[in-house]
């Protein structure tokens, strides 16, 4: 996926103390002289509140098993929405910031970038609900680090819209902007093992898991017949779960659908191929 900030290598030795896990927390994107973009990601990374809240998602992620929900899964979710956003655009999908509220791409970059970088918080109070949890932390901190960048009442026209991508992300979220799809299928899309990923012996063998460890490598690409293409590369036929059930629940329905194609193959030597390309 070009244009986008590869997840840090792990350190030899985890930070040990909370100041360090704070510290260590640092968005980085591409943010192509777009001004008031970088302006929010400068402003997030020097928030120590917002960074504690990734720390404290990030160690219930790992109390309940789940896959990593740290300032790492952020980055690389903020990374694939601003991509997914850049080639949407470029083939004249228009943002809904842009149709409904006469802003414009670069506003609507802002937008996506805040939801991203808000759409989990709410996983430091709980998992259940987390999402509207995710709103009640934004409500107050996204005004502030917005404030600045944008006056009022284009200030609260933005964090409408960026509310609304946290809320669509859900399980059952309905997003009606383009701003607030994007951001539900960035999420799906960081399904690729690494970095990111709790380590497949430390999870129950489930068809959660061992689809989530099936994944190999996922491409965004520009697309031709649609706008754009996505690649997912797997080891086992099991990742088709992952693909259908995660990407494919949160792709269904939303206004990117007609957008998106996505080809998952399998490559892998010893296995049975019974499905050897899977398309949504």
């Amino acid at each position: 996926m070009s244009e986008i900030e590869p997840p840090p290598e792990p350190a030899a030795e985890p930070p040990q103390s909370l100041q360090e896990r704070i510290d260590a927390a640092h968005i980085r994107l591409p943010s192509r002289g777009n001004r008031k973009l970088q302006q929010l990601v400068d402003a997030v990374n020097a928030d120590e509140q917002v960074k504690a809240w990734w720390h404290v998602a990030g160690v219930n992620a790992q109390r309940l098993g789940m896959s990593d929900h740290s300032w790492v899964h952020i980055q690389i979710v903020t990374n694939i929405a601003l991509r997914l956003s850049r080639l949407l655009f470029k083939r004249g999908i228009v943002p809904s910031v842009v149709t409904d509220h006469g802003l414009t791409e670069r506003d609507a970059e802002v937008v996506i970038a805040a939801a991203s970088l808000f759409h989990c918080v709410g996983m430091s109070i709980q998992r259940e609900d987390h999402e509207r949890f995710s709103l009640f932390l934004t409500a107050d901190k996204l005004p502030t680090l917005l404030r600045g960048i944008y006056d009022d009442p284009v200030r609260s026209v933005v964090v409408a819209e960026a509310s609304h991508g946290i809320i669509s992300h859900r399980t059952k979220g309905q997003p009606f902007t383009i701003e607030g799809a994007i951001v539900r299928v960035a999420d799906a899309l960081d399904m690729a093992k690494g970095r990111s990923r709790v380590p497949f012996e430390q999870l129950l063998p489930n068809i959660h898991s061992l689809s989530s460890y099936a994944i190999e490598s996922v491409k965004i690409l520009p697309g031709r017949e649609k706008a754009v293409r996505v690649e997912i590369e797997m080891n086992n036929s099991a990742g088709i779960y992952q693909v259908d059930e995660g990407l494919g629940t949160k792709l269904r329905g939303t206004p990117l659908a007609e957008h998106l194609e996505v080809v998952a193959r399998i490559d892998a030597e010893h296995e049975q191929r019974l499905v050897p390309v899977f398309r949504l």
